[in-house]
């Protein structure tokens, strides 16, 4: 009674897989049937053209033997061997033509795949990468992103190639000899069942190989990325044991693969020769026997050797799916993830007239039941400059986050002058914000790029301009090109501080109502953080500032200054009101940074500041 139950219900997870597959195949075709028909049918006439070809030269097979080798008719020296130039003729074109139109599609494919995919991934919410490693998820796709182009070009070529070549030599068989073509079919029902069997092994392999090789690729890739830690910590033969160990994995798992795959090679010829043996006996048989023609039986032997390798393709069309679908289910598994932080139906464009700022009790965690803000409430003045000091992990980078809609809150609202901004659109609320962050990232492109991707309408004189009241002018010059200096891979050939002072004039080219600070000096030495501090300050006027500091001498001349605590408000003021507090948690740690660096780790280790 077990033994029924488990084969019963393999059987209905069978028919699911099944089930799976031709939705996944329905859902390729659908996408991409319309926008390539026109391509399609030109490629399919072709494809048809070589079937048809083939299939006439083990027609035309019986009058070469019957006409040429057994009567002697010279008419026919002509008129055949012109015949057969001509079919190669036409069928080296089609092929040619076939294969050149496919390739186009085939290319635009994953091009068009690719600029969705991509459209796709910056949509989504910041969360989803927090969760999905950034180099994992780029191998995965690249590896991923040709199922869709193999699903339709497998599907394409295999019914319109060989499964009309096929029929065509099939029906020639049968024209010549329906007895000998029912033993050759014999041969297709064993191999049919057999390969049923492999395909279903093949896809829990393939998804397995897909997702070690995007690991191989990952690793590597954070390894060059980060090779100066790998250098400093001497993690070298570390990173190699690590890498190696999952090469050896994707290594064991293709081997798993092309043994599988391949496993339909040894039965299918087995069972091929089989059958072609037994045909080639039997109609020698009665040649010798009953004086049958000779033409007839090798036209038909000619039939059933090029009807071969058709079916051979045809028997492994179902792996070689099963291998592309995989990969297109992974590529559809992105594609099909909602934003979190999505638009209502019919959300307006956000509507700044002065810029103020408002938390009204919010809550938020990263995680349920681990609140890091609790019941928040502040207003942001418009045209002020709002500072949050306080502990690491209190929530004041959370605070820039939110506003920005990054994420969306648990709980209460937060408002830009009255509008809850998750009732407007979100590109309209970034659009008037300017955000410079604690770890300043550079793109590929020129110092000049970097910058304009502040304001991509933004012209030279305004890029400059920015450089200028950033302090960046001083090293931008020194540069071989100047503003048109390429960047290295996240701006290496820059300090620390050079790439924080990009940062902050590609803030300032914005020219954003709202501007948003993490730490944005944190970066710099003294020198240039009095610098930079001099051009925020221009940069700060007539616009709405909230800037997160762990060095409270820049923000002594904030118009409010908020301490944050466990993820609530516990003090504000401005400097002078929260020093005149007797001990206040602001001053203690104005006190602390005042000290000598001995003498402020001896207070922090005593409890004096939490």
């Amino acid at each position: 009674m077990g033994v029924k139950k488990n084969k019963r219900t393999l059987s209905l997870a069978d028919r699911g897989e099944r089930g799976l597959v031709l939705r996944l195949l329905k859902r390729v075709v659908a996408e991409n049937g319309r926008e390539y028909l026109s391509q399609y049918a030109i490629a399919i006439a072709c494809l048809v053209a070589v079937s048809a070809t083939t299939a006439f030269l083990a027609w035309v097979m019986r009058d070469v033997i019957d006409g040429i080798f057994v009567s002697q008719d010279r008419t026919l020296l002509v008129t055949l061997p012109l015949a057969v130039f001509i079919t190669f003729f036409i069928r080296g074109l089609a092929s040619y033509w076939q294969g050149v139109i496919l390739s186009k599609i085939g290319n635009n494919i994953v091009a068009r795949y690719q600029r969705r995919l991509f459209r796709h991934l910056t949509e989504l919410s910041v969360d989803f990468f927090s969760e999905n490693r950034s180099a994992h998820l780029a191998a995965r796709i690249n590896q991923n992103v040709s199922g869709i182009r193999d699903t339709l070009n497998l599907t394409v070529t295999s019914i319109a190639r060989d499964f009309l070549s096929l029929v065509f030599l099939v029906g020639v068989m049968i024209w010549q000899d329906p007895l000998l073509s029912g033993i050759a079919l014999l041969a297709g029902p064993p191999v049919a069942i057999m390969i049923s069997s492999l395909a279903r092994k093949l896809r829990v392999a393939t998804r397995q190989s897909i997702d070690l090789n995007a690991r191989v690729l990952a690793s590597m890739q954070e390894a060059a990325q980060g090779i100066t830690v790998v250098k400093a910590f001497t993690m070298e033969e570390v990173l190699r044991r690590r890498i190696e160990e999952l090469i050896l994995a994707a290594e064991q798992r293709s081997n798993r693969i092309a043994r599988i795959t391949e496993r339909s090679g040894p039965v299918t010829e087995t069972v091929a020769g089989l059958a072609i043996a037994a045909v080639i006996g039997y109609s020698g048989y009665r040649a010798i026997a009953y004086g049958y023609s000779p033409g007839s039986m090798f036209a038909f032997i000619t039939a059933l050797l090029l009807a071969y390798d058709p079916a051979r393709r045809l028997a492994k069309l179902q792996v070689q799916l099963e291998r592309a679908l995989v990969n297109a289910q992974m590529i559809y598994e992105v594609l099909d993830l909602e934003p979190r932080q999505s638009d209502p139906p019919g959300a307006p464009d956000l509507a700044i007239a002065e810029g103020e700022i408002a938390f009204d009790a919010v809550t938020f965690g990263y995680h349920p039941g681990e609140p890091v803000l609790k019941s928040l409430s502040f207003t942001a003045p418009a045209g002020q400059t709002t500072a949050l000091i306080g502990a690491s992990g209190g929530g004041k980078s959370t605070v820039i986050a939110l506003i920005q809609r990054l994420y969306d809150v648990g709980g209460g609202r937060i408002l830009v002058d009255g509008q809850d901004i998750r009732e407007v659109t979100k590109a309209s609320l970034r659009r008037q914000i300017a955000y410079v962050s604690q770890q300043p990232y550079m793109f590929e492109g020129t110092i000049r790029d970097n910058i304009r991707f502040g304001r991509p309408d933004a012209t030279d004189a305004e890029v400059e301009e920015a450089a200028r009241m950033a302090q960046a002018l001083e090293f931008i010059e020194l540069q071989p090109q100047g503003f048109d200096t390429p960047l290295g891979e996240h701006g290496m050939t820059l300090s620390g501080g050079q790439r924080q002072r990009l940062s902050i004039a590609r803030a300032l080219v914005r020219d954003a109502p709202i501007l948003l600070l993490d730490e944005a000096t944190s970066a710099l030495d003294t020198r240039s953080e009095i610098l930079v501090q001099e051009a925020l300050d221009q940069a700060m006027k007539n616009r709405t500032v909230i800037v997160v500091a762990h060095r409270l001498s820049t923000i002594v001349n904030a118009d409010q200054i908020l301490v944050v605590d466990g993820g609530e408000i516990v003090e504000r003021g401005t400097h002078g009101e929260l020093m005149g507090q007797t001990e206040s948690v602001y001053s203690r740690f104005h006190n602390l940074q005042s000290r000598p660096a001995g003498a402020a780790a001896l207070a922090l280790a005593a409890g004096i500041v939490k």
